[in-house]
């Protein structure tokens, strides 16, 4: 078992008694499919502008931080967490990437750190996350079609790792990279969308105390179906920014392009804020289904969605000023 693996194992746990049997999965659904003739979201002109810049205030407290660090709402079974997932190199079917992802190889793993940063370079998993203990953080997960989850995350706050290559005030954003090995994912001979897989912060967003290089789930590893060694984890935005398995990070001074955006830019907004106000063409954005608990099926009845995902507390502030209709 690789050293990084032991030790996350190791260093937090769920108790058993959070985790129930596997469920049934519901019936595969594909969706690219049927993106061609999809009506467009009727905000215009969002990628081609440059949003506004971020407000100059305080940034929240560690206490108003802490608040969001979890939650005593039930945990979504472990079966259902790994077993119902969106990770299109994998298949688009929700069940693909259980089945298929056994082909990444997540050991050795390297990242590239490049762009507005004075410590650029290449560096291992260990040498990145040198120094830090993961720790536990029970987040919700809410994903643009409509389902959310929540699952206890292990990780280390991702500011704390972006300032070890020291960014520059030209670092305005920051943009991510997926892997992208055809041997590996068998997902990429499909040309959904503009591999490898980008997405990018802006570089407050990135910095916040909530958002997370996550490691591992439920105590254990991270399985590379949930994105294998290292994934993003921004809790107030939709499912889609938080990008899986990492090769690159780049400190950028202007916003980045990033996959859904590209494919479809008035479905999938840059800043990707949890907002029910806004619906997505082909439903309401307004409530959830909810895959927790123990109700004897994987989709529980529907609950109402909460701005920035239940998080706007810790983060409304940052957007204070900006019109979350156009920058969604």
């Amino acid at each position: 078992m690789p050293r990084h693996d032991r030790s996350l194992r190791d260093a937090l746990r769920v108790r058993a008694s959070e985790i129930t049997d596997e469920t049934v999965w519901r019936s595969r659904r594909r969706l690219l499919a049927s993106l061609g003739a999809l009506p467009a979201l009727g905000l215009a002109g969002c990628a081609a502008a440059e949003p506004p810049p971020p407000p100059t205030r305080q940034s929240p407290s560690r206490e108003q931080v802490e608040a969001g660090f979890s939650t005593d709402e039930t945990l979504t079974r472990e079966a259902d967490a790994t077993g119902y997932n969106n990770f299109y190199e994998f298949g688009t079917g929700k069940a693909d990437p259980s089945r298929a992802a056994k082909t990444l190889r997540t050991s050795p793993w390297e990242v590239e750190i490049s762009g507005e940063c004075n410590k650029p370079g290449r560096v291992s998993f260990d040498e990145l996350l040198a120094g830090f203990l993961p720790e536990e953080r029970v987040y919700r997960l809410r994903c643009v079609e409509g389902w959310s989850m929540v699952i206890p995350w292990l990780g280390v706050p991702l500011g704390q790792i972006l300032q070890r290559f020291e960014p520059t005030a030209n670092a305005k954003f920051v943009a991510f990279t997926t892997l992208a090995d055809r041997a590996q994912m068998p997902g990429l001979r499909y040309r959904s969308i503009d591999w490898p897989y980008r997405e990018g912060l802006r570089i407050d967003e990135a910095m916040h105390p909530l958002t997370l290089l996550a490691t591992g789930l439920y105590g254990k590893a991270l399985p590379q179906q949930n994105g294998a060694p290292l994934r993003l984890l921004v809790p107030w935005k939709y499912g889609f920014k938080s990008i899986k398995s990492i090769v690159e990070i780049r400190f950028t001074e202007r916003m980045p392009s990033t996959a859904w955006n590209d494919l479809q830019p008035r479905e999938y907004g840059f800043f990707a804020n949890v907002n029910p106000a806004v619906d997505h063409p082909r439903w309401s954005q307004a409530s959830e289904r909810r895959i927790a608990g123990n109700e004897g099926r994987l989709l529980a009845n529907r609950i109402d969605t909460q701005p920035f995902n239940g998080y706007g507390e810790q983060v409304a502030s940052m957007y204070a000023g900006m019109d979350l209709r156009r920058w969604y």
